[in-house]
């Protein structure tokens, strides 16, 4: 497995190593000790969330005020643009965000810690995608910023409107949202 740190150091994408041939691929998807080897962070994942969505569908940017979760995001089945945006005020980058590109074809995952929003777009005809969370989801928690505020300038590569679900649509903008200190 190798580690990519982004221009946000705490959000890091991760490469693991895959044996391919003529027969197909295998490659270790995760593997605890290595994750916290690698990266110095020690997770407790207590929960897999796996979604499945087309093409245009936008998830996010969401995350939980009370339970906050990491996540370690892959897509298992098409394309997605994932993006992870810092909102922890105290932070250097509070507002900044990255945005990768995660396949199947490229195996890559990105580890999104607590303390930051986290959204996807679909850009293949259909995502499947697999993330690994450190908490609970806690519905009382929930939190959405909203996908194009203009403050954080997110360059989503979208080709047509959105597909948005409802509470996607009533977001709030990083200026009015409960963030973390």
């Amino acid at each position: 497995m190798s580690i990519v740190r982004t221009k946000i150091p705490e959000v890091i994408q991760l490469e693991p190593q895959v044996f391919a041939d003529d027969r197909g691929f295998f490659f270790e998807a995760y593997n605890d000790r290595k994750f916290a080897q690698e990266t110095g962070i020690v997770a407790n994942f207590v929960q897999d969330n796996h979604s499945c969505s087309k093409q245009n569908v936008l998830r996010g940017l969401h995350y939980q005020i009370h339970q906050p979760q990491g996540k370690l995001v892959r897509a298992i089945v098409g394309t997605i643009f994932d993006v992870a945006v810092d909102i922890r005020k105290s932070s250097t980058t509070f507002g900044k965000w990255v945005g990768y590109e995660l396949s199947a074809e490229n195996k890559r995952l990105l580890w999104i810690p607590p303390g930051f929003a986290h959204g996807f777009l679909v850009l293949s005809e259909i995502a499947e995608v697999l993330y690994k969370a450190t908490d609970y989801y806690a519905p009382q928690g929930d939190r959405t910023i909203l996908w194009n505020d203009p403050d954080l300038a997110i360059d989503w590569p979208v080709s047509a409107t959105p597909i948005l679900s409802a509470k996607d649509q009533a977001g709030k903008s990083l200026r009015t949202a409960e963030v973390f200190n």
